[in-house]
């Protein structure tokens, strides 16, 4: 791995606290295979660790992250591929955290970067965030057992609005929904994840643990519905209407 491509993850200690700070900011840090090894790496290192007891996974100033890159996308699409193992792994990483887990959220935070908010225990928002899923867009599915989490958290018609018609939410929005806890000014949005990462960390650990376990339902439920909708991702990547909406995209872009 590059000196440059390590730098895309920023893993920092603050006591108890481990901070993941996405950092590829010409690119909005849309995260790529190699950011996603480093997020589960790091997030496994955390699990295991007898001194985190919170971990706070951050973006920057405008951009929370843009979500996974297209061009991997797209490569899979190429290679029949469904999602990378790498993706996989971070979302079978998420989904048994054995840590706490906050999220500071700044800019825009699309695809997976909404749906891992599914799996954190406190957000905390910038008034300029701004949520989306557009999977369905792409003429795929929805990932990060979002098609479970999402109408668990906010009913059956908004999670249809969000996951399917790809509506985007403003912050008050995810706020009055439920995604996120708190909305704050942009300069904010870190003193306050951290200030909540600081209140977790000084709780009884194992009683934050057990609780969570509680709160959180079954990991194993979670976890068959992150590989069935894979199975269905990787159908879809290989599907008429897929490679036209990317051919769609990438044109746009061009």
């Amino acid at each position: 791995m590059t000196g440059q491509m390590a730098n895309h993850v920023i893993v920092t200690d603050d006591g108890p606290i481990r901070i993941l700070r996405l950092n590829r900011p010409d690119k909005k840090n849309a995260l790529t295979d190699a950011m996603y090894e480093m997020l589960s790496e790091a997030l496994e290192n955390a699990a295991v660790s007898k001194s985190i007891r919170c971990v706070v996974i951050a973006g920057g100033p405008g951009a929370f992250t843009a979500g996974a890159d297209l061009q991997d996308f797209l490569r899979a699409a190429q290679h029949m591929e469904g999602l990378r193992p790498q993706a996989t792994r971070f979302l079978h990483r998420i989904a048994h955290a054995g840590k706490p887990l906050v999220a500071a959220v700044e800019g825009v935070a699309i695809g997976i970067g909404t749906t891992l908010l599914l799996h954190c225990d406190y957000v905390v928002a910038a008034i300029d965030a701004r949520f989306a899923t557009p999977f369905v867009n792409l003429g795929l599915v929805p990932e990060a057992a979002s098609s479970l989490l999402v109408p668990r958290l906010m009913g059956t018609r908004r999670a249809f609005e969000l996951l399917v018609m790809g509506r985007p939410l403003n912050a008050d929005d995810a706020k009055a929904l439920g995604l996120v806890n708190e909305v704050v000014p942009a300069g904010e949005v870190e003193p306050e994840a951290l200030k909540a990462a600081r209140q977790i960390a000084a709780l009884p650990a194992e009683a934050v643990a057990a609780s969570r376990r509680l709160i959180r339902g079954s990991t194993a439920e979670i976890v068959r519905r992150i590989d069935e909708e894979s199975e269905l991702f990787k159908r879809r990547l290989k599907s008429e209407e897929a490679k036209a909406a990317f051919e769609a995209f990438f044109s746009r872009k061009g």
